[in-house]
């Protein structure tokens, strides 16, 4: 895991004060080296932090091919490099470290840009070939590691965090059309970020920019089989083996590496699956880190506890209470680079920062489970909505939403919406976490300015969405919970569980995540599995409790769904902690943002004691939207940019 950060311009040499404004605005992915290479015109330069964990001492970027003419920074890991490396040595390739990332520059020679779809794993990177005067730079399948980039005065500047291009001298500005987006459905769109100028790379998708034209394209999709499709013809206990060798495969590939490896565990299935499989492979005790709130119904710490017990692992709870997660938010919003909706982003924040003091560069997480086995609560619901109309469908339906109070206005709807006809238009149907966001959508317009709704008047973000989703390729045809999901991967996975709440996060701390649910083999394989060996009845991911069953406790075993959420401030808040609130909702800084009105934000602040439990959990994300936008503004000194 590392920080990039690379120009190329055909026009003008790189500014070498610029350059190291930026690599060294990314010290935090990589505080044990720096790297940098320039051409010998200075029209390309290449810049990378490193974090050490393959060939610690011999791994050092950028790498290079045998004569030097094709150079590369990488971010992340590639699994099966052991393989890949035999094969092209086998062809003549020459290489230089143990490094797991040096393979990139051998496929390249081998595969051109084609080389992606031979990588497995969790990756971004930046490659120059020096003949072809041609720079490629490429995503993970799911965007588990960033990349953004920039134009500016006839030159491409790419980095991992927007930080970067604004240390390089781009002007720091809001995109204030992106923030509509954002404000609307939680989001920005899949290539853009909060920031005027910065794109990001979209997962799956690399760029291609040669004599200074720029081409960013879909190399992978999910690709989900259509329901009229052909699928393999399995048996029940086929999938339950299937998903289990490949995840037990999964893991096995990220527990490699020349420095140790600690664990995230709640209390859920997911990190518990991971750590029962890792501790069957480990002849030590592993390390597991787990947070505890002080608020009940949030904490999870005695599942975990039961957990580590059972497997025998050495647990460390990381105890956040209300008051850290309000001093925390500055700098956690600094470094996720995007508006949250809830505590949990300092909690993740905090527990990174305990994994990086007890002497772990890398941390192995349950996230992505969800997302290919059909783990949330609002997946639930679409298959209830598709039931006839009737007496027990709406017993369901209101039993899912009684338990599961934390997804109000989240994932599951509450309250009016804006406008979804767009949705339905292009689907037939509106996917639940769609409505929840258009509810949260409307009550943050609420608490907009009149000058920005009516810049924006007219314009339908969710409209906007659905252009840019190939719905043909990868929508019609499929069951409409894969339909959801694929929608959920490409906004709430990429944009903020992975880069908002994961790599922000923990690379704060310079902590590599890797993500065994995620892994490329395992999706190819359970992207078939049948909806109803995902959703069973009231139970999700029934395929994989059942493939994980020997590695879980009786209690995780029979646990429904509960996402990562921080006891709400506005529920269990203490007075310390509203009062810090308080601060920077009257503050300068919030009164210099362009979007929301401190009048209205201060009279919903003063009107929650009259609101029930649950509407006071459904206000919850549009005050920390407002609160994380003023923080925002105030570390990067936000300027307001219209396109």
């Amino acid at each position: 895991m590392c920080g990039l950060v690379a120009w190329y311009s055909e026009e003008r040499p790189v500014q070498a004060e610029a350059l190291h404004r930026a690599v060294g605005a990314l010290r935090h992915r990589g505080p044990d080296g720096e790297g940098l290479w320039l051409s010998g015109d200075r029209r390309v330069a290449l810049g990378h932090r490193r974090l050490a964990l393959v060939d610690v001492e011999g791994g050092a970027q950028p790498l290079s091919n045998e004569d030097g003419s094709v150079r590369a920074i990488v971010n992340g890991e590639l699994y099966g490099h052991e393989r890949l490396r035999a094969e092209l040595e086998a062809r003549g390739h020459r290489f230089r470290t143990r490094s797991d990332s040096e393979v990139l520059v051998h496929l390249y020679e081998e595969h051109g840009a084609g080389c992606l779809r031979h990588l497995r794993g969790e990756f971004a990177f930046v490659l120059w070939d020096g003949r072809n005067r041609m720079l490629l730079a490429g995503r993970d399948r799911f965007g588990v590691k960033p990349l953004c980039y920039a134009q500016v005065d006839g030159g491409l500047w790419l980095a991992s965090e927007a930080k970067a291009l604004l240390a390089a001298g781009l002007p720091a500005a809001w995109d204030e059309a992106a923030f509509f987006h954002a404000a609307s459905l939680q989001y920005v769109p899949p290539d853009r970020t909060l920031f005027a100028g910065v794109r990001q790379v979209p997962p799956g998708h690399m760029v291609l920019a040669v004599d200074g034209h720029l081409r960013v394209q879909r190399y992978w999709d999910l690709d989900v089989p259509r329901l009229e499709g052909e699928r393999p013809v399995r048996t029940e206990a086929e999938w339950v083996e299937g998903v289990r060798t490949r995840l037990e495969e999964a893991v096995r590939l990220r527990l490699r590496g020349d420095v140790p490896v600690a664990f995230q565990l709640s209390g859920g299935l997911d990190s518990s699956a991971v750590v029962g499989l890792a501790a069957r492979e480990s002849a030590e005790p592993i390390h597991c880190f787990t947070l505890a709130f002080e608020a009940e119904g949030y904490d999870e710490l005695a599942l975990a506890e039961e957990t580590a017990a059972r497997v025998g692992a050495v647990l460390h709870p990381v105890r956040v209470g209300q008051e850290a997660l309000v001093e925390g938010l500055p700098e956690a919003v600094a470094q996720g680079e995007g508006l949250a909706i809830n505590g949990h982003l300092v909690a993740k924040h905090l527990l990174s920062r305990a994994v990086r003091e007890a002497g772990f560069k890398v941390v192995l997480t349950g996230e992505g489970s969800d997302e290919v086995f059909a783990g949330y609560p609002h997946l639930r619901r679409d298959l209830l909505q598709a039931e006839a109309a009737g007496a027990g469908r709406t017993e369901r339906l209101g039993k899912l939403e009684e338990t599961n109070l934390a997804s109000a206005g989240v994932q599951l709807p509450e309250g009016e919406s804006l406008p979804l006809e767009a949705v339905r238009r292009a689907l037939g149907f509106v996917p639940g976490f769609l409505e929840a966001k258009g509810t949260l959508g409307r009550r943050v317009h609420g608490v907009l300015t009149e000058e920005y709704l009516r810049r924006f008047e007219g314009r339908d973000a969710y409209a906007v969405l659905m252009a840019g989703v190939d719905v043909e390729g990868q929508l019609e045809g499929r069951h409409r919970v894969e339909q959801s999901l694929y929608l959920w991967t490409k906004l709430a996975l990429a944009n903020y569980i992975l880069r908002t709440l994961g790599d922000g996060m923990e690379m704060a701390h310079g902590v590599e995540g890797r993500l065994p649910f995620l892994d490329g083999e395992l999706h190819g394989f359970a992207r078939a599995v049948p909806m109803e060996l995902k959703i069973r009845g009231p139970v999700e991911k029934y395929v994989l409790r059942e493939a994980m069953k020997p590695y879980l406790t009786e209690a995780v075993y029979r646990r429904q769904k509960h996402p990562l959420m921080a006891p709400p401030l506005t529920l269990f808040g203490s007075s310390r902690a509203q009062g810090l609130v308080q601060d920077v909702l009257r503050g300068s800084a919030f009164k210099t943002q362009p979007f929301f009105d401190p009048g209205k934000v201060l009279a919903l602040l003063e009107r929650l004691p009259t609101l029930t439990p649950r509407e006071r959990v459904a206000q919850e994300p549009v005050l920390m939207m407002a609160l994380t936008t003023a923080l925002l503004q105030e570390r990067y000194r936000l300027s307001a940019v219209c396109s």
